[in-house]
């Protein structure tokens, strides 16, 4: 009995000296949070798809990563920035404003301008009235510069 005593205090001793404090984790991200992050990136793999909405394992990952990222306390600013070191700023959703990326927020505008004003100048000629046009050129609407009609006026004389 001496025996079982000993080893029951044995086992209660190596319980207490190899048991940790649990401490609770943090809830994960929820998949809307996470999604608000992801809408704002690119697939770095596939083309013009959001990452939000890939459906390849690749993005799956990523999404993942966007996941513990937003738990260790990373902000969207942060979490953004990583893509764009690792993939280029070609995964952003909306480009930098900086660089030449400005030439996507200007370019548009300047195009839709300037296509406005030649349909203006374009509508103006086509509504413009015209003189009407005998389709004769200059030379050849003055008869006496013109062979053939001389040689029938000759004609028509000699016959009177």
């Amino acid at each position: 009995m001496k025996k079982f005593l000993y080893t029951l205090i044995f086992i209660f001793l190596l319980s207490i000296l190899f048991t940790g404090v649990a401490f609770a984790q943090e809830p994960l991200p929820s998949d809307d949070e996470v999604n608000a992050v992801a809408s704002q990136l690119y697939c770095p793999v596939c083309e013009s798809t959001p990452l939000d909405v890939c459906p390849t394992e690749a993005c799956r990952q990523w999404r993942d990563l966007i996941r513990q990222q937003l738990a260790d306390g990373m902000t969207e600013d942060q979490i953004k920035q990583y893509f764009v070191d690792n993939y280029g700023a070609r995964v952003l959703a909306e480009p930098p404003k900086q660089g030449y990326f400005w030439l996507a927020y200007l370019l548009p505008p300047v195009l839709i301008l300037a296509g406005a004003i030649m349909l203006f100048r374009s509508f103006k000629v086509w509504t413009k009235p015209q003189a009407a046009s005998t389709g004769l050129d200059e030379e050849k609407s003055d008869p006496s510069k013109d062979e053939y009609v001389a040689r029938f006026e000759e004609e028509i004389k000699k016959r009177n």
